[in-house]
């Protein structure tokens, strides 16, 4: 790989429970969300279609939710792995880099659009994931794109795919473009699935420099690691942690 660029200048943070205004931060393509690279954005404009912002975003959403695989052992400390135009280039990935896509996506269709992240509880995993993370059920910054939508912002969490959660009996994450597309806290047979603990806000670029931190000082190394095994996320068992407390 070549050296990566040099950082570009500092990103918007708006906190939680605010919103900022949507204007050419929210557009712009950036060290992450690369949409002027003519990959991205022709993949963009060739999936998002015709119709309004929402029919695009709506497209967009789909689009990315189930042609990428969830494979939450592909988390890696590299920022190169975290560019729109180098996720579309692969076949799978976890929850950041497919909220990355579908934010650079959304740009290069004319839609303002940031990145949220929040820590989730998740009471769904695999003993090889559990094994992973070190024991931990606590996902730290699960990402989702943040889009603006008939004058308002909505969630979209594009993650896990089709596939995965009929594996998994878990009800898929669906977007209207009118309300926030977020984890279902019950899966189908009502048990709990997953519960959103912290929010930390939103952001003009991805905030990979604090991400890293945080990750550094929460998780094993191992989380990091190559995967050798070949195992893929949907071939594990599951497991069903209880609540905390």
């Amino acid at each position: 790989m070549q050296p990566f660029l040099d950082r570009e200048p500092d990103m918007i943070h708006t906190p939680p429970g605010a919103f900022p205004e949507p204007g050419p931060d929210y557009l712009a393509s950036t060290r992450f969300l690369d949409h002027a690279t003519p990959s991205v954005r022709a993949w963009a404009l060739r999936t998002g279609g015709s119709g309004s912002p929402l029919e695009k975003a709506v497209r967009l959403f789909y689009a990315i939710r189930d042609g990428w695989r969830y494979d939450p052992f592909s988390m890696r400390l590299d920022p190169r792995l975290y560019v729109a135009s180098r996720v579309l280039a692969v076949k799978s990935a976890y929850c950041l880099p497919k909220a990355i896509l579908l934010a650079a996506c959304a740009r290069a269709a004319d839609i303002p659009s940031a990145i949220g992240l929040s820590d989730v509880v998740n009471h769904l995993v695999t003993e090889k994931l559990k094994t992973r993370l070190g024991g931990r059920t606590l996902f730290m910054h699960h990402g989702y794109a943040v889009l603006h939508l008939e004058g308002r912002w909505v969630k979209a969490a594009p993650a896990f795919n089709i596939e995965l959660c009929t594996r998994f009996g878990v009800h898929p994450t669906e977007f209207d473009g009118a309300s926030d597309a977020i984890f279902q806290e019950f899966d189908v047979r009502e048990r709990r699935h997953m519960e959103y603990v912290r929010d930390h806000g939103m952001w003009s670029d991805f905030p990979y420099e604090r991400v890293e931190t945080d990750y550094r000082a929460y998780y094993p190394p191992g989380a990091f690691g190559e995967d050798d095994t070949g195992e893929r996320f949907e071939d594990g068992a599951p497991l069903r942690t209880p609540s905390p407390g």
